[in-house]
């Protein structure tokens, strides 16, 4: 129907007999000028306030917290005071945040309401264990051989497969891969986690060559080792040089032989990053695991660009072996205690069980790994826990024993070996305890956990001795994140929270046991697996400080705001951790190391043009370099140059050119050679490091004939 017309409502009016009668629509009430101008107002002048207010109380607790981390790091003791103070009021600050509701930290992840059911193959179990009981018999002869691995694996596959449940993700997996077609897309979060990644490979593999620039004694034993391993040996566990753990020689006899790397300096370096580097996908999924992926994403980068894991993992050994090992036992094992899912902790168990390979501290986590069982049980108190706890703890331990049996063998066969190092570091086997033990534990845990903010020790190849581990930035979080999570754990309960906090002195136990050499705690890379929880609650202090200016300020200004202060302080913690670990570590280290890299050098180019790599070598003197180095950097690994002064008439038959090297303060050396070899002399060689300079002594050669010399 159309809408009636004026003439409409007029002939309705007129002749309402003839025409239908119209109304006018109601007119509409006029607006009240106090209920339509005067509220709205102080509303908009109330949103307004509301839109621009920051987090202060957040804000602050922030700043006296790296205030905190910056003034302990001066190590003297009225800094020490004063850190200690501006941390309490950090902590207080944030406490008091998080009682207003200023403070917005991440939530812990639900648990699943599910879980798998405590199911068992038993006669897949029995298979398994009857192949596990055989390659322990095979592994009488202390080296892995094709028979002995074969059943290890059998074992242990038989094993898997018998708490193994097959997960609904592997059907979507294989459909994925039937597709024709795959969709990739690319936005802002992608192109900062790429930028994240590349940031981290910078960090890691920047000036590897140079950086840190010499070997040492322990490099020398490794490359032996590694000559072993490509010589034949297949040894379960290596007993020289105190007893070390066997996985790191395979690695990088594999990375030499497929990728025809030399064997040097790089190759343990290479192989040591990539350990390092290793870690930080399992480091990633603990941050999903404790509050989402940006706090994972903040916590990984913060760890990757650290000086910390940085210089640990630049050093060329197995020490990196301890942040893997950690952080993939506890991610799957936090994975699997959350979801129920009891796949996960069969890789908890296999990460658990190779760890045992890696390196010693390693030998930690079957303890780590109860407390964490026994936390999650003291958390969720029911029959259908217990039993899901039982059933998830004998995977573990289950998984974790078969591929410890190699390692089992040998220690009952060679217990003095396999305990050397740990012994030697609890008890009096090498020198007796200055104090009762329990005292020196009680000063080595404090000290340990100084470490992060006041000293980090004194070995110096992997630390700059005596300043913090962790830079002012990624301390002061640190130390906020924890309170943080203190407080989360007092609201919420969760059990991981407390755990991560426990987790700490309990994973520094390597360096904290070391009775009877206190010198030697703290330690980076023995205490390397509380780098884990320690960036996690880094990254936690971060992600929390990120809520809460956003749900202070409600706008779209305040989210950048966020994330401006997030960019910077990370680049503030990659500036300083750069100049620690490409500078300050880098110029202390070639200060403090022997230039073998140069010496070998000299070594190589006599060898190569007038010499030979039999007449060359290098007078043994107190405190010098090690002359299996000097062969190593020459290009003739396993050879030893050193001689001593009544060896040098054994260098007589040999009529070829000849090159010693002394030590500049070795006189005794040099007089012994001007007598036995008048036609010879002696030079200066100024070395790029200054005080490392050395002295040459070329002999030319002889001819057959008594008298006369050759060009």
């Amino acid at each position: 129907m159309e809408e009636p017309s004026i003439l409409d409502y007029i002939k309705s009016r007129l002749n309402p007999q003839k025409y239908p009668r119209v109304e006018l629509p109601p007119e509409p009430e006029a607006p009240s000028v106090e209920l339509a101008v005067r509220p709205e107002r102080p509303q908009a002048k109330e949103a307004a306030v509301e839109a621009h207010r920051l987090p202060l109380k957040s804000i602050a607790a922030l700043l006296l917290a790296l205030f905190a981390q910056a003034s302990m790091g001066l190590g003297d003791s009225p800094f020490l005071m004063l850190g200690g103070f501006f941390l309490l009021l950090a902590v207080a600050a944030l406490a008091w945040a998080a009682v207003s509701g200023e403070w917005q930290a991440a939530l812990p992840r639900p648990s699943a309401e599910t879980l798998d059911a405590p199911r068992l193959n038993l006669f897949d179990l029995a298979v398994g264990l009857a192949f596990s009981i055989l390659a322990f018999a095979a592994f009488g002869g202390l080296e892995f051989n094709l028979l002995n691995l074969g059943l290890l694996l059998a074992g242990l596959a038989f094993i898997v497969r018998a708490f193994w449940i097959a997960p609904p993700w592997q059907d979507r997996l294989w459909a994925m891969f039937q597709l024709r077609s795959w969709t990739i897309t690319i936005n802002l979060q992608t192109l900062a986690g790429c930028l994240a990644i590349a940031t981290i490979l910078f960090f890691r593999f920047y000036r590897l060559v140079e950086v840190p620039p010499e070997m040492n004694s322990d490099h020398a034993e490794k490359i032996l080792d590694v000559l072993r391993v490509l010589n034949g040996q297949r040894l379960i566990f290596f007993p020289t040089n105190g007893g070390r753990e066997a996985l790191i020689f395979y690695l990088n006899a594999a990375l030499h032989s497929w990728f025809n790397i030399p064997l040097g300096f790089m190759l343990l370096k290479l192989t040591s990053v990539l350990i390092g580097l290793a870690a930080l996908p399992f480091l990633f999924g603990l941050g999903i695991e404790l509050g989402g992926q940006r706090l994972a994403w903040l916590a990984t980068l913060l760890a990757g660009v650290a000086y910390w894991p940085n210089v640990v993992s630049r050093f060329g050994l197995r020490l990196p072996f301890y942040f893997l090992f950690t952080a993939a036992t506890l991610y799957y094992l936090a994975r699997g205690l959350r979801a129920g899912r009891r796949n996960d902790f069969i890789l908890a168990g296999v990460a658990l069980g190779v760890g045992f390979y890696g390196y010693t501290p390693d030998r930690i986590l079957p303890f780590v790994v109860l407390v964490a069982f026994g936390l999650y049980w003291l958390h969720n108190r029911s029959m259908t826990r217990l039993r899901f706890v039982v059933a998830s703890l004998l995977a573990v331990v289950a998984i974790s024993l078969v591929l410890f049996l190699p390692m089992l063998r040998y220690g009952l066969a060679e217990p003095d070996a396999f305990l050397f190092r740990t012994l030697s570091r609890i008890g009096d086997v090498e020198r007796p305890l200055e104090e009762p033990a329990p005292w020196i534990f009680l000063k080595n845990t404090w000290r340990a956990l100084a470490m992060f903010s006041v000293d980090n020790g004194e070995i110096w190849p992997i630390s700059i001795p005596h300043r913090p581990a962790l830079g002012v930035v990624a301390g002061g979080l640190f130390y906020l994140g924890a309170a943080a999570l203190l407080i989360r754990y007092v609201r919420k309960r969760n059990w991981l929270d407390l755990f991560l906090l426990i987790s700490i002195p309990l994973l520094q136990i390597p360096s904290t046991l070391a009775l009877a050499f206190p010198a030697e705690n703290p330690n980076l890379y023995r205490a390397g697996g509380a780098m884990i929880p320690v960036f996690l609650m880094a990254g936690f202090a971060l992600d929390g400080l990120i809520n809460s200016i956003q749900a202070a300020t409600k706008t779209l200004q305040g989210a950048r705001l966020a994330w401006a202060l997030a960019v910077l302080l990370i680049g503030l913690a990659a500036v300083q951790d750069y100049q620690l670990v490409f500078d300050d570590h880098y110029q202390q280290y070639r200060m403090a190391s022997w230039n073998s890299s140069e010496i070998g050098a000299i070594a190589k180019e006599f060898a190569e043009t007038i010499g030979s790599p039999d007449t060359v070598w290098v007078m043994g003197y107190p405190h010098w370099v090690d002359t299996r180095l000097v062969a190593l950097n020459a290009g003739f690994p396993g050879r030893d140059y050193e001689l001593f002064v009544d060896e040098l008439e054994t260098t007589l038959p040999d009529t070829r050119a000849k090159l010693f090297i002394l030590n500049k303060d070795d006189q005794a050396a040099a007089d012994a050679l001007r007598q036995m070899y008048p036609q010879g002399w002696l030079s200066f060689y100024p070395s790029k490091t200054p005080t490392k300079e050395f002295r040459l002594f070329f002999v030319p050669p002889q001819s057959s004939e008594p008298g006369s010399t050759t060009d």
